[in-house]
């Protein structure tokens, strides 16, 4: 019975039988069938299905509220039984924006393995927001908090940014002195999905908003990198990726008295997002523990 709630719970987060199945790794037909042996079993409608979309009924809605308690429940009691000592085992599906996946992620996964060899890791380097119920994702590695009240978010770090450019480009073109000077230069963009960008600056009690433009925009900051570091423009990205080429002078921080920002409230926090169960299975725990070890300072 229990399994069979818990197939009607994703469903419910789903949104459809072929999603719940991708989720769960099962045909949409065999979802189909296991709903129809609960709604058989409870003697209920749950759905109102159509070929179009899936909708709860009033009682699937009681039930989906109830059988949430049950499966937390559940979940407690097993891990009350196991005991806290269970070894961290099983398949753990992260997503992660690539650049971050690539310098930083994937930097310590080969320790985590080493300590835990029952897990195995999944990595989905992608900068599009992810559904972690829906597709089946137990960590989803983003900046900013979730907006899904359902999930729950660790902090890993601050993203604190640079602006900078190479030698070679700062050779080539107007020296940059104050903000208002890149209105005058290519700049390499992260695309928001908007016209306009903008970058803002700080210093002391002075704000400054800038329009800027360039010939390159990326949802990922990798290819904007290997941009600046040819020297194709001025680039403002994460200190995390920029740092170790500031170090070794292939790139130059620019205006360093300036706080500069991808956004007006600041350039956001990197966080671990998971799903809102409040007892994560071992290994999900397990990674987050380690992580946060990692990188919180």
């Amino acid at each position: 019975m229990l399994d069979l709630i818990r197939i009607f719970d994703q469903v419910v987060e789903s949104g459809s039988f072929s999603k719940a199945g991708h989720a769960l790794h099962m045909a949409p037909s065999s979802i189909a069938r296991n709903i129809d042996n609960l709604e058989e079993k409870i003697q209920t409608t749950l759905f109102k299905r159509s070929t179009r979309q899936l909708i709860l009924t009033e009682e699937g809605f009681y039930f989906h509220q109830k059988s949430i308690q049950l499966l937390q429940d559940s979940d407690k009691l097993l891990s009350e039984m196991k005991g806290s000592n269970e070894e961290p085992e099983g398949m753990l599906r992260i997503s992660v924006f690539e650049s971050f996946g690539n310098l930083v992620l994937a930097s310590f996964i080969p320790e985590f393995l080493a300590l835990y060899p029952k897990v195995q890791i999944e990595l989905e380097l992608d900068n599009k927001v992810v559904d972690l119920n829906s597709e089946n994702i137990d960590i989803a590695i983003r900046i900013g908090t979730p907006q899904d009240s359902r999930l729950k978010a660790r902090k890993l770090m601050a993203n604190y940014t640079s602006l900078v450019a190479s030698p070679t480009y700062l050779a080539k073109y107007h020296s940059i002195n104050k903000p208002d000077d890149l209105h005058d230069h290519n700049c390499l963009l992260i695309s928001h999905e908007r016209q306009r960008n903008h970058w803002f600056f700080k210093k002391g009690n002075i704000q400054k908003k800038v329009s800027v433009s360039g010939n390159l925009i990326s949802k990922g900051g990798s290819p904007l990198l290997n941009a600046a570091l040819a020297g194709t423009g001025v680039l403002l990205l994460s200190d995390w990726m920029v740092i170790p080429y500031i170090e070794n002078g292939a790139l130059v921080k620019l205006l360093p008295e300036w706080t500069t920002t991808h956004g007006e409230q600041g350039s956001g926090e990197i966080f671990a997002i998971y799903k809102g169960s409040q007892y994560p299975k071992p290994h999900v725990r397990a990674f987050l523990d380690f992580m946060v070890d990692k990188l919180v300072k």
